[in-house]
């Protein structure tokens, strides 16, 4: 039992990471590109696009919070 907790905490930690609002935003890209997918439009636009656009709301939000790596020591 205690693997398969190790293992869900990892994974966990892998999807989401630090930050969980770009989680869903690849999730809610993913299901759009599904979506596309089953109709006549193309759905190869949306991942790239997506991730862009979520780099750039992720950049701006560290920013805005102050969040930066730690500067190496002198």
């Amino acid at each position: 039992m205690r693997h398969l907790e190790a293992f869900l905490a990892g994974a966990w930690e892998l999807v989401v990471g630090d930050d969980w609002r770009s989680a869903v935003g690849v999730v809610l890209a993913l299901a759009l590109t599904a979506v596309l997918a089953t109709t006549s439009i193309a759905a190869w636009w949306v991942m790239p696009v997506a991730v862009a656009l979520l780099l750039c709301i992720s950049i701006r939000r560290a920013a805005r919070d102050g969040s930066h790596a730690p500067e190496p020591p002198s």
